[in-house]
């Protein structure tokens, strides 16, 4: 319906009009109320719009229609017209009447028609569930018949299975039957005359068929020599019966697998010429029923050109020897070791592509294929540059020593580890490559620690040797350049090097390099690593003990050449000059000795430093792992360590003795008995130092000089102390054979000054104070004699050493000074 509903009838404005006629057919589809109603007003409504336009067109602005706003009146300037307003409402009114009555008419006809329907649905609702069920109760019996007719098909499938299983297993017994048939049809051939092959069937003849000529002689024998077994076995139990058995057929099977097998292995090797892989492979298969087809595969492996050609094997010790005759160094051998294993494993590569589009078991060819070169070509080559040197006669180092075979050891065993990795990933099947390449050095390996502890022996032995040949050469050549000269260079020949400690823990950071490679247990490691570093520790205990008994070796003959021209008192003067020459000479040479051993001590600090330096960075972790072995090892540290620390305890005692010696010497022979006694002739009074304490403190700051930088810590600290106890009690020995007036007493504290001036430098507390108590009790000297008793009323402790001092006064005996101490202090009397 595209206008909406429309009244049907002639248009007409009078209330008699004919009524409308609805029709049900409208209100289908999408209806619309707003349609049905403006199709029912729309033929009156214009009229009326049209009458108005005219009525306004002809008299103008109407007040009572201009006052009308929606349907309302807006004043009454004119009085309203008897014609009525909307002259159609009648019409209208009328036409909603019929409309109103038409759609009743129309809904009694729909609920009419409803009711209709709904009886003719309820009638055919019943006929349909009628149909339904007896459609129904027709697919349950059509279900039924079907489990009826599948349980028929399985009891016939079933029945059938059955009889195809027994057809099966009739067919499969009596190709048995026909099978076991020509067997014996064929054991029976070859249970003829033991030898005779020539009676044979065609089928082992025929080398189109021999894959099944192979495979029935396989059988055969089995059968033979199980038939042979079980005969021997009812032998044993006595229940055998006279009569042939089967051995000649076993003799005879065996001689025709012999003659097939070789021939097969022709027929292999030609085609392997012709590198015709098909019927290498044929022929692969069919020598697999022979024990597996070993033979075949250990065929194919032994003709392989590497393993036979002489050239190859020649090719490869001039590859990584080089030219004949020449010395070979480990890092040639290393490169051409790299170059020949790069090699093989390109031609072991390969050959695996062959075998595995040849051999049925690639895997097992393979192994026998990587063992035979590990074997045979690698072992070949590693006998050539691997010649285990005697330990009770090793190589000269001039040759290279035991060191060379250890490094070639190591070069060796390095490269051949990398090969057994490159042929793993190659392929070798169940061969464990890494467990062969190990067995390869094992005999080198099981001494190794020996060789490598003999190695750092002969380098220290050498070294030594060198050093000594060094030594004697300058002191051979000493003649022409000087005694004294060729004496000081042959010193310092023989003094301990830093460079050569330096040296020693090289040679044993590199045997523990190679200890690491060839140990892989961490207690063998631990064990080995203990025993290599034992070595350094014994060499450098040897080393730098040997140097400090030479240095204090030096400082005894300078303590003996000043005993040999130590004088009496009654000589000439002549001899008295020649004397003191000597032992300008003697104190000389022994501020040399000391100089030099202070250097042996400080070398030999640092060299111990460089050692422990070197187990703590490298060593302590090798040994941490296994339980004990880092303590054992800081133990045999410590014991051969403490043999160096002894020669340097009795080289600082003999160094303090030298000092002291010189020291003495020099105030007996520098010290006047006029310093500490000038005459009173009204000369002003020297306040300088004495000449003899000049010389003892300038020699004290040469000599010490070196001791400053030498030694550190604790042990400059004790050394430094007893230097400064000695001092102390040889200058109060040395005071005491003077007699001293007041002014001998100030040139005394001056002395002192220096003195205590000097050992401050020492940083020794207790040398500070006795040397402060000297500087008082040296006032003994300077004060009256009635002021003695209060000079030491607050120190009471060194009264007995003051009272000695006093004993030295000049006036002692004049001012009866023994008198009133002995009255005022009682204890000391």
């Amino acid at each position: 319906m595209t206008e909406g509903i429309r009244a049907r009838g002639p248009r007409s404005s009078s209330v008699n009009s004919v009524p409308l006629i609805l029709d049900i057919e409208d209100f289908k589809g999408d209806f619309s109320f707003d349609a049905l109603f403006g199709n029912l007003v729309n033929d009156l409504l214009p009229s009326f719009l049209d009458e108005e336009a005219d009525s306004g067109d002809g008299h103008g602005n109407i007040a009572g229609v201009d006052g009308l706003t929606n349907g309302h009146l807006r004043g009454q300037s004119a009085p309203l017209s008897s014609a009525p307003f909307f002259p159609e409402v009648d019409g209208l009114l009328s036409l909603f009447k019929d409309a109103c009555k038409e759609l009743v008419d129309l809904r009694k006809q729909v609920d009419g028609r409803l009711n209709t329907l709904k009886k003719e649905v309820s009638t055919q609702d019943s006929k349909h569930r009628k149909t339904l069920t007896e459609i129904e109760k027709g697919v349950d019996g059509l279900f039924e018949s079907f489990a009826r007719l599948d349980g028929r098909i399985s009891s016939v499938g079933q029945t059938a299975a059955k009889i195809g299983d027994h057809l099966q297993s009739a067919d499969a017994q009596r190709e048995t039957a026909s099978q076991t048939i020509d067997l014996i049809k064929y054991l029976m051939e070859f249970n003829g005359s033991p030898g005779d092959l020539m009676e044979l069937s065609a089928l082992f003849s025929d080398d189109s068929r021999v894959a099944e000529a192979a495979s029935i002689a396989q059988k055969l024998r089995s059968f033979a020599e199980e038939d042979i077994g079980r005969q021997g076995a009812s032998t044993a139990a006595g229940n055998a019966t006279p009569g042939r058995g089967l051995e000649v057929a076993v003799a005879n099977l065996q001689d025709y697998c012999n003659e097939l097998e070789n021939r097969l292995l022709s027929r292999f090797d030609a085609a392997s010429q012709r590198r015709d892989l098909s019927t290498m492979s044929e022929c692969a298969k069919i020598l697999s029923q022979f024990n597996r087809g070993t033979s075949a595969m250990q065929h194919y492996v032994a003709t392989r050109p590497m393993f036979i050609d002489v050239e190859v094997m020649n090719s490869d010790i001039r590859l990584v020897l080089g030219d004949h005759g020449s010395q070979p160094s480990p890092s040639n051998v290393a490169r051409g070791l790299s170059a020949l294993f790069k090699e093989i494993t390109d031609t072991v590569r390969k050959e695996a592509a062959t075998i595995t589009a040849v051999f049925p078991t690639p895997n097992e060819v393979m192994a026998i294929l990587v063992q035979r070169v590990l074997e045979q070509r690698v072992t070949g080559i590693l006998d050539k540059i691997l010649a285990k040197p005697s330990l009770m006669s090793p190589p000269p180092v001039q040759e290279g020593g035991l060191l060379l075979y250890l490094r070639m050891l190591a070069v060796a065993y390095e490269r051949t580890q990398e090969l057994a990795k490159d042929l793993r990933a190659v392929g070798c099947g169940d061969l464990d490559v890494e467990d062969l390449t190990e067995s390869l050095f094992s005999s080198h390996k099981d001494e190794y620690p020996e060789h490598e502890r003999a190695s750092l022996k002969q380098l220290y032995q050498a070294k030594m040797e060198e050093l000594r040949a060094e030594s004697q050469q300058v002191s051979e050549s000493s003649g022409t350049i000087g005694r004294s000269k060729g004496a000081s260079i042959s010193s310092s020949l023989q003094q301990i090097s830093v460079t050569f400690v330096t040296e020693f823990v090289r040679w044993n950071e590199e045997a523990i390099t190679r200890c690491t490679l060839f140990s892989s247990q961490p207690a063998t490691l631990a064990a080995n690593v203990k025993a290599i570093f034992t070595c350094l520790l014994d060499q450098v205990s040897v080393y730098i003990t040997e140097g400090l008994e030479r240095a204090r070796d030096s400082l005894s003959e300078a303590a003996a050449l000043r005993e040999r021209f130590v004088l009496g008192t009654s000589v000439s003067r002549r001899v008295a000059a020649a004397a003191a020459s000597a032992a300008e000479a003697a104190a000389a040479a022994g501020e040399s000795s000391f100089k030099s051993f202070m250097v042996a001590v400080q070398r030999c600090g640092s060299s111990v430093a460089i050692v422990q330096q070197y187990f703590a960075n490298s060593i302590s972790r090798l040994l941490l792992p296994v339980d004990g072995a880092h303590a054992a090892s800081c133990e045999e540290m410590s014991t051969a360590l403490s043999k160096a620390e002894a020669a340097a305890y009795k080289g600082l005692q003999q160094c303090i003795e030298t000092v002291m010696a010189e020291v003495d010497r020099l105030l007996s022979s520098e010290q006047k008995s006029t310093d500490y006694r000038s005459p009173d002739d009204g000369i002003a009074s020297d306040h300088r130092p004495t000449n003899a304490c000049i010389r003892v403190v300038a020699y004290l700051s040469r000599v010490l000089e070196s001791a400053f930088t030498a030694l550190e810590g604790l042990n400059k600290q004790a050394f430094l102390t007893e230097l400064g106890n000695r001092l102390e009690k040889l200058l109060l020995t040395h005071w005491q054979k003077f007699t001293f007036n007041p002014s001998g007493g100030l040139r005394l504290k001056r002395d002192l000054n220096e003195y205590v001036g000097f050992v401050k430098s020492f940083g020794a507390p207790s040398v500070d104070e006795k040397f402060e108590l000297l500087g008082i009790i040296a006032n003994v000297f300077i004060v009256a004699p009635d002021s003695l008793p209060t000079l030491f009323e607050g120190s009471p402790s060194i009264r007995k050493d003051a009272q000695r001092f006093i004993q030295l006064r000049e006036d002692y005996k004049s001012a009866k000074l023994a008198t009133k101490l002995s009255s005022l202090w009682p204890s000391l009397s």
